[in-house]
């Protein structure tokens, strides 16, 4: 089985993973302060944060998931090329999609009809719809290749990719504040693709001398076929398609609530600053994935997530509970004043996603290791269910600002999917646990 797991084995995996989510997690709110700080921010903060990411976001889910299923299955060269077929094939599909939503009239049924966002975002977010073409190919591109840099540990190599692709940000954003005529909306969509297109570009290269010197040529086990993958990859990205799926409902639910530009405007600057919290556990995902299988797995991860869980609750209670809150909404992101205190209140809200998010990643790390992901799907259906209920009470009640009822929905919804990993993951650990007190 091979030498039993240690914290620093642990660490030296989900350090540059976490570094680089902490710094992909920079990306919304470096958007955030340049749209800011443009013409019509309000406006244009609502066009791009709950029109064209959510919209972008449900497109690209279901290749979401690819860096998950080229971490647990990029065995050998066989299993690579079968998925990058798969990825090619369906990232081919998607993109005709987003061009048929981006360019006909769809999108004004799905913005106007189905969301009722405020009119002055629909042209906005139109735009920058546009300008997010690309984003599929990219992002599928780039998490297919990450998954076998973490598998074959080059998990170092993502970090280096995502600061390559905030340079990137960087410049596309300076230039739009400079020239200062642009749209906000356009411009981060912009910074984004660009961005994007330059992190795959890198990983493409990067993954290539693992490709020729690390990957097996053959394989040790049954040859992975379609059937194999498909009945693996289609529950799990089921859940990336209903999670990203929702995030268009909040944008819905929030139009049909009190004041909603200003909460449209607020909702994406709080979650892109929770997400900032929630980074380490969102990369201990990837890291429990590398090491369940390892002997001693069943006592090394429950107590390096139980670290996390502490660390990142602390850090999101010590931003809102100090001035820390208003100086990165106001100082830094360039809220107004009526927008600052639906961010500061909307902060506290959260405060308990940075936890969930640790134990969702642990739980899931031993669904993921059983291959039997159709309960990950079943739980984010119940998130999908309580968070549809929570909006449409809030909505039927008629007096509660649309980003507090979305961002309490949001996390009554995480809590319940959480149990329910918990339940399903039982069984798994248990059988680690096992593993690990006989050596067998």
């Amino acid at each position: 089985m091979g030498s039993t797991l240690s914290t620093e084995r642990v660490f030296r995996t989900w350090w540059p993973l976490t570094a680089s989510w902490l710094l992909m997690s920079l990306e919304g709110p470096a958007m955030t302060i340049v749209v800011a700080r443009l013409a019509q921010p309000k406006i244009q903060l609502a066009a791009f944060g709950s029109l064209v990411m959510p919209l972008a976001q449900v497109i690209n889910s279901p290749v979401v998931m690819l860096l998950a299923a080229s971490t647990a299955l990029s065995a050998d060269h066989q299993a690579y090329e079968r998925m990058r077929r798969f990825m090619h094939l369906a990232c081919a599909v998607l993109t005709a999609l987003h061009i048929l939503v981006a360019c006909t009239p769809l999108y004004d049924i799905i913005v106007r009809t189905v969301l009722g966002a405020p009119e002055e975002i629909v042209e906005p977010g139109r735009i920058g719809l546009l300008l997010a073409i690309p984003w599929t190919w990219a992002l599928a591109y780039r998490r297919f290749n990450q998954g076998v840099l973490i598998r074959f540990g080059h998990s170092s190599a993502i970090g280096v990719g995502t600061l390559i692709r905030l340079c990137a940000n960087a410049a596309v954003l300076a230039a739009g504040y400079i020239l200062g005529s642009v749209p906000g909306s356009a411009v981060a969509a912009a910074a984004i693709t660009v961005g994007i297109i330059v992190e795959a570009i890198y990983s493409g290269l990067r993954v290539r001398p693992v490709l020729r010197n690390e990957l097996p040529r053959t394989s040790a086990g049954p040859p992975l076929d379609y059937r194999t993958f498909l009945r693996f990859y289609v529950p799990l990205s089921l859940t990336s398609v209903i999670f990203l799926g929702i995030r268009p409902l909040f944008t819905a639910a929030i139009s049909r609530m009190p004041n909603p530009l200003d909460s449209l405007a607020v909702f994406p600057v709080v979650t892109g600053l929770i997400y900032l919290f929630r980074s380490p556990g969102v990369a201990y995902n990837e890291t429990s994935i590398a090491h369940i299988g390892s002997a001693g797995s069943s006592r090394t991860l429950p107590r390096f997530a139980r670290f996390l869980v502490i660390g990142a609750s602390a850090a999101a209670v010590v931003v809102a509970a100090t001035p820390l809150s208003r100086i990165w909404f106001g100082t830094i992101t360039g809220l107004d004043e009526s927008l600052l205190s639906l961010a500061v209140v909307g902060l506290w809200l959260a405060c308990l996603l940075p936890a969930i998010s640790v134990l969702q990643s642990h739980f899931q790390g031993a669904i993921l290791y059983s291959r039997k992901t159709r309960s990950i799907t079943v739980a984010v259906a119940i998130y999908l269910v309580a968070t549809t209920t929570l909006l449409w009470s809030a909505i039927a009640w008629g007096t509660i600002p649309g980003i507090y009822a979305a961002i309490v929905a949001m996390t009554v919804g995480e809590i319940l999917r959480t149990l329910w990993m918990r339940r399903n993951s039982h069984a798994v650990w248990a059988e680690l646990r096992k593993r690990d007190a006989t050596g067998a």
